[in-house]
């Protein structure tokens, strides 16, 4: 997916050349927001799409797998820290990090219990939430005191932390959402998000497996290396903290990188860039409801 940024005039040629090739146009706002979609014929398999609507309130073999997905990768996300930056780290940061690790251990344990039903199992993704972000801090490695995170803000982020995320989660959303449509799911039906007006329920269900090691390690990295520091930011009479325009260029150009980059699939057993993955999830997904494969199996990222 090529993304284009600043004011770009799209000729109705280029247009119609991506609606035959399958090729979706996003318009999003300078702070990364969507705003709408130009795209072809959608060739969604009404069988599929029949089976999706059935499965959706009484998914919870697939709630299960979203979430053991999603836990388990922001779990690695610290370990993974924890190997690379403990010697870096004071007690306190250590000993937090490890104490996080440990909590979440034990709700993947209450996940993984056949009878948990569907609220429960969202309750427990909201309790790791929690925790994982409560520990978010101790990830943050730059000496910038403005680049220093407080909690989550989102609609609008509220500093500049807040607002790399909410611009990453921005680009992965659409590629989740563009992946089920490739495969002829309806991205508006969810199993794990509830149904809403407007709200692209199913994509946001793909992207909780990748949240963690693609978005939230990239922006890391950014931070951590000092490739966006606080001055590339800047606030609105309103509060919102937004992306400078030589800084969304600079997270765009190491997102196109960070896709390319391969890991194993645990599932397929063999290696597929990052860009592939909500496609190939999505994919998993559908065979799922056809029959084809007994369990929809969550993206474990090592």
């Amino acid at each position: 997916m090529k993304k284009l940024l600043g004011p770009v005039l799209v000729t109705p040629a280029l247009i119609a050349t991506c609606a035959e090739r399958g090729i979706t146009i996003a318009l999003m706002g300078r702070n990364g927001r969507f705003q709408a979609r130009i795209e072809g014929p959608v060739s969604g398999n009404v069988l599929l799409r029949r089976e999706q609507y059935r499965r959706a309130d009484a998914a919870e073999d697939i709630v299960r797998s979203f979430v053991l997905g999603k836990v388990s990768n922001q779990r690695a996300v610290i370990r993974r820290a924890l190997r690379d930056y403990a010697e870096e780290m004071d007690t306190a940061a250590r000993q937090a990090l490890e104490g996080t690790t440990d909590r979440m251990a034990m709700i993947l344990r209450r996940v993984q219990m056949t009878d948990s039903s569907v609220d429960a199992m969202r309750g427990s993704e909201g309790e790791a939430a929690n925790l994982y972000f409560a520990a978010f801090d101790h990830l943050i490695r730059s000496p910038d005191a403005d680049l220093r995170w407080t909690g989550r803000s989102r609609r609008p982020p509220l500093d500049p932390v807040n607002a790399l995320l909410s611009f990453l989660y921005t680009l992965l959303v659409h590629d989740c959402r563009s992946a089920c449509e490739a495969v002829g799911l309806d991205p508006a039906v969810g199993f794990l998000h509830r149904d809403r007006p407007g709200r692209p329920s199913l994509a946001l269900d793909l992207m909780e497996e990748l949240r963690a090691p693609l978005a939230d390690r990239l922006a890391l990295s950014l931070i951590n290396r000092r490739q966006v520091r606080a001055a590339d930011f800047r606030k609105t009479e309103g509060g919102a903290v937004l992306l400078s325009d030589d800084a969304r260029r600079t997270v765009l150009t190491a997102w196109q990188e960070r896709k390319r980059e391969e890991r194993q699939h645990t599932f397929l057993q063999e290696k597929a860039p990052f860009g592939l993955v909500p496609y190939l999830q999505a994919q998993l997904l559908a065979r799922h409801l056809r029959g084809d494969i007994d369990a929809y199996p969550p993206w474990f990222w090592s």
